[in-house]
């Protein structure tokens, strides 16, 4: 795409380069070692009270590479999982893998052991670090997967002394949090790294630009949980595009920032851990930011520069009291992205902050980021931004003709650049529903592009459902509580909702008369992470569909906006 057809470099704020070079480092490992060297004293990451510095997790994380390579004798390419929330053991771990040129599988914690299993066996795992919270889940499965080796830790492992051991007892003994499991075998975090130690320093694995870093899983059109493969060129591109775009907003060794979405995210992974590494920040971790008081709480002990987070997690700080009373006057950047940010909880981040949020936009396969609006916006625009550097996008039809950037065509959004995913592990025949042979990745949202190249979101091509950032597939919905006795049919659109911007709502049609709401919701918990499970319920005779019988999510939809409007 010549330059003339990227209308958006025009309008770049000064100094954002036109592109990035995604080889000026060879891996993500030399994008930390660099960290490392550059800042060893300075703070690293900090969680409950707890603060490691640079050079204390250079050390930990290459004791546990040690432990990965010496003890447990895996080798470069093995995938290793991790299952755990915002602590610090979640990014020892995560480099820890990777420094030992290895690939890491990100997991959520809230899987049911039906969707664990499924992504364990799909992706091979043959290790996986651990939380004891969700140990019973993984006990449940473990029989049924290639994972040979279970690394356990408590959340508070790593606080140490008499706080640790609190930590540990009131989440497990007061909060229930814990659910008894055994895993023969399990060895604990802290043991891992005394055993790596004594092993001395781990092998110097060398690792490219193309080796695997992640496999980052995430639905797609068949609601199947599919890996994107995400190199260790993919993240130091799209590390250099964010770094290049807050640029002015961030300075070496002075930054700290608020992570309060997962790591095992994509938005957080890229965006705190690795861009905010890069320039030596201080990363807060939030292990429960649904703990809203608990969170305002956090943020009231720093100064904090940066946050990102999604459209509901800005919402729920604003409606928490005492949020107000915080200290923002450090603060110069609120990213929003994970789904859209409405206008009303812009307007009021930026009256109680003072800092404009900004959105971007972003997918799992192009790890994450493809548009951010100028940080430099006075206000909220609606838009999600302009491509960043060394990224190209278009909009197509739907027999792939280009369309106008005239602010008023809509189609189909599409992509190319450095951080664009290698492919769907071990599914070609999914990747080639994405990815066309020009190179274009087909993201499945429709939108229209201003002759500024500001990019509109408009609608999704898919059905895809939007929970608090998570994406939710009709299909995996209706496939689960289709095997549930008493089912005949069965849909499931997104219902717009105040808290988490959508949420599930699914139209059954009953085979058996005594099939309750109750029942169903029942059978949800059981198979589905909390996000994925209906919370609106309606029987209904007949489900809309096509003449070959595919259900018309859009005529259901419909349905419900006229609902609402009325």
């Amino acid at each position: 795409m010549s330059q003339a057809a990227r209308p958006w470099l025009a309008h770049y704020p000064a100094g954002i380069p036109h592109d990035i070079d995604p080889d000026a480092y060879t891996s993500i490992n030399a994008v930390v070692g660099k960290a490392i060297n550059r800042f060893r004293q300075r703070p690293a990451f900090h969680s409950m009270g707890k603060e490691i510095s640079y050079d204390q997790f250079d050390q930990l994380s290459q004791q546990f590479a040690s432990y990965l390579i010496h003890v447990l004798g895996l080798k470069k390419g093995d995938r290793v999982a991790v299952m755990m929330p915002n602590c610090l053991q979640q990014p020892i771990a995560t480099f820890g893998i990777l420094r030992a040129g290895m690939t890491v599988v990100n997991v959520n914690p809230l899987y049911t052991a039906r969707e664990l299993q499924h992504q364990l066996s799909d992706a091979g795992a043959s290790a996986i670090v651990i939380v004891d919270n969700f140990g019973h889940t993984l006990a449940e499965v473990i029989a049924q997967t290639q994972v040979k080796h279970v690394i356990s830790t408590g959340l508070g492992d790593m606080l140490g002394g008499l706080k640790g051991w609190l930590v540990n007892f009131v989440v497990k003994h007061i909060k229930k949090m814990v659910p008894a499991y055994h895993i023969l075998g399990a060895v604990r975090f802290a043991d891992a790294l005394a055993q790596g130690a004594a092993q001395g320093m781990p092998p110097q694995v060398e690792v490219g630009g193309q080796d695997l870093a992640f496999l980052q899983y995430t639905g797609g059109t068949t609601g199947i949980a599919k890996g994107a493969m995400l190199t260790h060129r993919n993240l130091v591109a799209n590390m250099l595009q964010a770094r290049a775009w807050i640029a002015d907003n961030a300075k070496d060794g002075e930054e700290i920032i608020i992570t309060a979405l997962p790591l095992y995210h994509i938005f957080a992974l890229t965006a705190n851990a690795l861009t905010f590494m890069e320039l030596g920040a201080k990363n807060i971790l939030i292990t429960n930011p649904r703990d809203m008081p608990g969170f305002v709480k956090e943020l009231k002990k720093h100064k904090f520069t940066a946050i990102t987070g999604v459209n509901t997690l800005f919402n729920g700080l604003l409606n928490t009291p005492g949020f107000d009373q915080v200290d923002f006057s450090s603060l110069k950047l609120t990213l929003g992205g994970g789904m859209a940010v409405q206008r009303s909880v812009a307007e009021r981040w930026k009256k109680t902050t003072g800092c404009t949020l900004a959105e971007a936009y972003g997918l799992t396969e192009t790890s994450p980021a493809v548009c951010i609006n100028p940080l430099d916006l006075a206000d909220y625009n609606g838009s999600i931004g302009l491509p960043i550097s060394s990224t190209q996008v278009c909009i197509k039809d739907e027999d792939g003709n280009l369309l106008p950037m005239d602010g008023v065509a809509v189609g189909e959004l599409c992509v190319k650049g450095p951080q664009v995913m290698r492919g769907y592990w071990q599914r070609d025949d999914e990747t080639a529903k994405v990815m066309d042979s020009d190179g274009w990745l087909h993201t499945g949202d429709m939108a229209r592009i201003e002759p500024t190249g500001y990019v509109y979101i408009v609608d999704r091509k898919k059905d895809m459902i939007l929970v608090s950032g998570f994406n939710v597939y009709p299909n995996e919905i209706e496939d689960i509580l289709a095997s549930l006795p008493g089912v005949a049919e069965v849909a499931a659109i997104g219902v717009p909702d105040e808290r988490s911007g959508e949420t599930v709502k699914v139209f059954i049609v009953k085979k058996d008369p005594s099939l309750t709401a109750e029942k169903v919701k029942a059978y949800a918990r059981e198979n589905l992470t909390g996000y994925k499970r209906p919370h609106h319920i309606e029987f209904i005779d007949e489900l809309p569909k096509t003449n070959v019988g595919k259900i018309l999510h859009r005529e259901l939809r419909e349905r419900e906006m006229k609902k609402s409007r009325s």
